[in-house]
């Protein structure tokens, strides 16, 4: 065999070893009663409430938000009601997303006339810097269900985009995606407006057909809700140019050699209909990604697609521009930042061999601490009120934000604190004052803290 092939091989066969072990992590803290992020607890009440379990979209008056789409809590809710548990359920649904995605980078790539390893090759690099960089494999959370829905709609249209069957489809695809999670925009505009170069008649019929089911999606959920989407999904929400720049800063980390590549690739390969489509997609998925990440309580996710196209690009780069030692040089230099924060941060025997012992033993005290006073409760994260069997009373994010921003008076909710109609409350460590000072001053006069441990403050009343 080649060296500088041989090279390149090892290089992917690092790669999925290390996502083979960090995959079987995932698997094997699937099932334990620990919160890896505050949104779990926040979607399994959605999708309860979707299999019956209350309204899906609370009453503007309710301290329950639902700012995402629709689409996911049923998915997840039927997986849920087979389960017997809706977090775990939408982990299973995330990791098998996640799953959906890699495949659909694989033949993306393949369709983009990449060898199989280079393919390979960029398929690893996406799922390695989703388990290194991110929390989100195996995290109850719809964002990488859409990606996958998405990816599919892209992959369809690298084949023959001139087809109508495959346009309606792709359309079909792409809308369905957003209402699983909204923000999934990023392929759809980015494959219309790379048709708009190529096959403009195909853009238009896309963007059209694309219209004409959004449309008919807006008006469904009307009917089956009584209000519009677009209200619940612009819910307040303040926003920080220095989050965006913290969060762009963590994401160079792992971005910053293939936007290297990429450059490159435009520079010497720009007349390469994929070499343009990649381009396009990153810098969609860049300015939209940017535009998301300023948002309160907006994470990584918010840049998903830019990861999926740079994961593309690096394939590209990798077919067009470097053959020989240049192509194993390469790879190794995209791989490297995953690799070295993957030895950096997983060194620990426990991390792969007992994960989560400790936090296990910790959350699961605090959710008899939780079951044991009878009453409604207040948890920051609503994993804890979930498994505790308590029914959801205040989504204490989006209530917070509302406050914050002034679209809503904190008068009655401190009232009801007051009164002290709420057995726990429970704030995330970093967060003791999440509702705002005059929650925080009712609390203080009306309740004790019980205990505090990693995973937050436990209030009773006094």
């Amino acid at each position: 065999m080649n060296p500088n092939r041989a090279m390149s091989l090892l290089v992917v066969a690092v790669l999925a070893a290390f996502c083979a072990a960090g995959i079987a992590r995932v698997v094997a803290i699937l099932f334990l009663h620990v919160p890896l992020d505050p949104n779990e607890g926040w979607n399994a009440y959605h999708a309860a409430a979707a299999m019956g379990g209350g309204a899906l979209y609370p009453d503007p008056h309710s301290f329950m938000v639902n700012n995402y789409p629709p689409l996911s809590f049923y998915l997840v809710g039927g997986v849920g009601q087979f389960l017997g548990d809706m977090i775990v359920a939408g982990r299973v649904v995330s990791l098998l997303a996640l799953m959906g995605v890699v495949a659909g980078i694989y033949a993306a790539a393949r369709r983009m006339a990449c060898a199989r390893r280079q393919a390979a090759f960029a398929a690893l690099f996406y799922a390695a810097g989703m388990l290194v960089f991110t929390d989100y494999v195996g995290m109850d959370d719809p964002q990488l269900l859409a990606q996958a829905i998405a990816m599919a709609g892209f992959v369809l249209l690298l084949r023959e985009p001139r087809d109508t069957e495959r346009l309606v489809a792709a359309a079909a695809l792409f809308v369905l995606a957003v209402f699983v999670k909204h923000n999934v925009i990023a392929m759809a505009l980015a494959m219309t407006a790379w048709l708009a170069f190529h096959e403009r008649k195909s853009a238009l019929r896309l963007a059209a057909f694309g219209v004409c089911f959004l449309a008919a999606g807006l008006v469904v959920f009307r009917l089956a809700y009584g209000s519009g989407l677009p209200a619940h999904l612009l819910s307040p929400r303040s926003y920080s140019f220095a989050q965006l720049w913290t969060g762009l800063k963590e994401w160079l980390e792992w971005s910053g050699v293939p936007l290297a590549g990429l450059a490159v690739l435009c520079a010497r390969r720009w007349p390469d209909p994929q070499v343009r489509l990649c381009a396009i997609y990153v810098a969609v998925g860049l300015v939209l990604g940017m535009g998301f990440l300023g948002g309160a309580g907006v994470d990584v996710n918010a840049m998903f697609d830019a990861d999926i196209a740079l994961a593309l690009a690096a394939a590209l780069a990798l077919n067009r521009l470097a053959d020989g030692v240049r192509g194993a040089l390469a790879a190794a230099a995209f791989a490297a930042p995953v690799l070295l924060a993957a030895a950096d941060t997983m060194s620990e025997a426990d991390y792969w061999l007992h994960p989560m012992n400790d936090e296990v033993l910790m959350a699961r005290a605090d959710i008899a601490f939780l079951a044991v006073h009878p009453g409604p409760a207040i948890c920051e994260t609503l994993a804890f009120c979930y498994w505790a069997r308590k029914r959801a009373t205040v989504d204490v994010f989006n209530t917070g934000e509302a406050f914050e921003t002034g679209a809503r008076s904190d008068a009655e909710l401190a009232h009801l604190i007051e009164a002290r109609r709420f057995a726990v409350i429970q704030f995330d460590p970093d967060s003791p004052d999440s509702l705002g000072d005059n929650v925080d001053r009712a609390m203080q006069r009306s309740y004790r803290l019980d205990h505090a441990d990693d995973y937050g403050a436990f209030y009773v009343p006094r």
